[in-house]
């Protein structure tokens, strides 16, 4: 399976980095965060794995933590259309 992956570093949430894989077809395969709320965090990357990426951005896109003006949910859409873009390898 050929396969593409991004590390993005977030901004404004408590988690530092996501670190993101997806299939040729844009199908996630897996989600690693680093820092933030690691219950909830494992949470969104088992439940986004095995969805296209642009179904995940229409749910998550603009969730908001707190007074935050972002949150990991969202912080997790940037990535994914950082990913969208990313080149397939093998």
């Amino acid at each position: 399976m050929k396969t593409k992956h991004v590390q993005y570093e977030t901004r404004g949430t408590c988690s530092k980095l996501i670190d993101v894989t997806a299939d040729e077809n844009n199908i996630i395969q897996q989600v690693f965060f680093l820092g933030g709320c690691n219950g909830n965090l494992q949470g969104v990357s088992q439940l986004v794995r095995g969805q296209h990426i642009d179904d995940v951005i229409k749910r998550l896109d603009g969730i908001r933590c707190g007074t935050k003006g972002t949150s990991c949910p969202d912080q997790l859409c940037r990535a994914l259309e950082k990913l969208k873009d990313a080149p397939v390898e093998g």
